[in-house]
């Protein structure tokens, strides 16, 4: 006769004595913890329901762009703003394709500070004057939409004046001293040598400027100006090729709002008779000397 003892040995397992030996089986009724069926293996990898990753991929993307242009405009607006030089007005401090950073805040904030001049205020917010000698973008003053680039010459209240090609500021003469030609191009385009000097303004400040006609220039006999209230005298440092403030035709006296700000630095400056976009010409046609040089 066979008998058979079943005594429990531990979850899922039982041991039988079967005509004195003892076995170990498992035991069907209660499956091993941790070991799985292949029906429940097929149930436990079913994946639970979520929105389509393709859905998902397409939201994240539009998400991120926002967030980017949210931060670029308000960076633009308030913090840095890049800007190129498409003409040699203000050569030889700044040539063309010259690519730099302006501060927003250094004179405040008006209407021509936001996008499509739309600001949520009147006036001019957390305003200053410029300091004379500053280079300034601006809006000019003719059509309020055009972006210009010019070295502030004179505040409210002073007079100017060029004679024979000599800058007075308040019926004082500015003094200049003459250095080494400069490389340049005529008005038809033709290389010259252009005269070139350091002229120091009333308040210390020194900056090159270049007369390639000389002292013979349509500008260098003008009237005497009297700068009124909250307005800045422009002029470019290439003083015989500068359309500014002595032109009252073309552009006249700058009123403070239509500041846009302040040229800090070249962050970027290529050969004119290249472009920004061909990057095969870079190695030959970017001015190396010039990248990340302060301007003044």
């Amino acid at each position: 006769m066979v008998s058979i003892i079943v005594i429990p040995f531990r979850p899922g397992f039982v041991v039988a004595r079967f005509h004195g030996f003892a076995y170990i089986t498992r035991n069907a009724n209660r499956p091993e913890p941790g070991l799985m069926s292949e029906i429940e293996k097929t149930v436990a990898a079913k994946p639970a329901d979520k929105k389509p990753a393709g859905k998902e991929g397409v939201g994240g993307t539009v998400r991120v762009f926002v967030e980017a242009l949210i931060i670029a405009l308000v960076v633009r607006t308030l913090l840095f703003q890049p800007f190129e030089i498409p003409s040699g007005s203000l050569i030889p401090t700044l040539e063309i394709g010259d690519y730099l950073f302006v501060s927003k805040f250094t004179y405040g904030y008006s209407r021509y500070s936001f996008p499509f001049g739309i600001a949520p205020f009147s006036g001019r917010l957390l305003g200053s004057l410029p300091k004379q000698g500053d280079i300034a973008v601006f809006k000019g003053p003719k059509d309020n939409s055009t972006d210009f680039i010019k070295r502030v010459i004179g505040l409210p209240g002073d007079t100017v004046q060029v004679i024979e090609g000599r800058l007075y500021i308040n019926d004082k003469l500015v003094e200049r001293q003459p250095i080494e030609p400069y490389r340049t191009r005529d008005f038809f385009g033709n290389p010259i040598d252009a005269p070139q000097y350091i002229e120091t303004l009333p308040n210390g400040v020194q900056h090159r400027v270049i007369e390639i006609e000389g002292d013979r220039g349509g500008f260098d006999n003008t009237p005497k100006y009297e700068v009124p209230p909250d307005h800045v005298f422009m002029m470019g440092d290439n003083r015989d090729n500068s359309a500014d403030s002595r032109d009252m035709n073309s552009m006249g006296y700058v009123p403070v709002e239509n500041l846009e700000g302040k040229a800090q630095v070249i962050f970027f400056s290529i050969d004119d008779r290249s472009s920004f976009w061909k990057v095969w010409d870079w190695p030959w046609a970017i001015r190396w000397n010039r990248l990340f040089t302060g301007i003044h």
